[in-house]
């Protein structure tokens, strides 16, 4: 299992486990069979017990059969882009096997980099009988199909040992009482940038890093650091988002 490196924004580099060549196809099995289970179901309903194929059969339109075809099983069609733009990154086979699409840049992908990837699994999965993708994840080192090379992603696993200091997480008390109500027009992904960052920073006792992260906290939010100390006032940050989005 190789190594993955991802820069973020704040030019922290974050170490991920790359997902090996055989979780992918595990997960790509599981999602193969759900989409099978699908199909086998719609053609039992509609097509054996509604007799929906007779009706098709009726048609003399051909382009009007194949329209209703593909109206049932346009499903399976779009899984992958669906699943992955809604779940983030991931699909039922994916989330069973515990690997994520991620983007290499530190940034959450998006539907565009999930339709990349589908519309590059088209010609790697049904050509060669799907061997052109599998030669791709295989010679390369992040185990990157040439959709992922194409779209800026990998396949992360996320099967690592993660304490809560490697989560946005901070432990607060029932009494606990926020500070920077503001502090919401962050996202999950923001704070997980701004957690990485100031860990590194502190460890390294890097006073730049974290006066500059710090006013970049205040100019995105509008927050005024209250405390007067940089350090207090991000662990504020990172307990109160946890507070109010917890509770929201």
């Amino acid at each position: 299992m190789s190594e993955l490196s991802i820069n973020t924004t704040q030019n922290v580099r974050i170490n991920f486990k790359a997902a090996s060549v055989g979780e992918r196809m595990w997960a790509s099995l599981l999602d193969l069979l759900i989409k099978v289970a699908y199909v086998i179901a719609v053609a039992y309903v509609f097509f054996y017990l509604l007799g929906v194929d007779r009706l098709v059969g009726s048609m003399k339109d051909m382009w009007s059969r194949i329209a209703i075809i593909i109206l049932f099983f346009f499903p399976v069609m779009i899984y992958s882009v669906a699943l992955e733009s809604i779940f983030e990154g991931q699909t039922i086979g994916k989330k069973l096997v515990k690997i994520k699409v991620v983007k290499i840049d530190g940034y959450q992908a998006g539907f565009g980099d999930y339709l990349i990837r589908w519309l590059f699994r088209i010609v790697e999965n049904n050509m060669l009988g799907g061997l052109i993708g599998l030669v791709a994840m295989i010679v390369n080192s992040k185990t990157q199909r040439m959709g992922d090379v194409a779209a800026g992603t990998a396949v992360i696993t996320l099967k690592n040992n993660i304490s809560i200091d490697h989560t946005i997480l901070e432990e607060i008390g029932e009494a606990y009482v926020p500070i920077y109500p503001l502090v919401i027009k962050l996202s999950d992904n923001d704070m997980r940038i701004i957690k990485e960052t100031f860990l590194v920073a502190e460890n390294k006792n890097d006073f730049e890093t974290i006066d500059k992260l710090t006013k970049k906290i205040e100019s995105v939010t509008g927050i005024k650091n209250q405390s007067g100390f940089q350090i207090d006032f991000i662990k504020t940050i990172l307990k109160d988002y946890n507070f109010y989005t917890q509770n929201m």
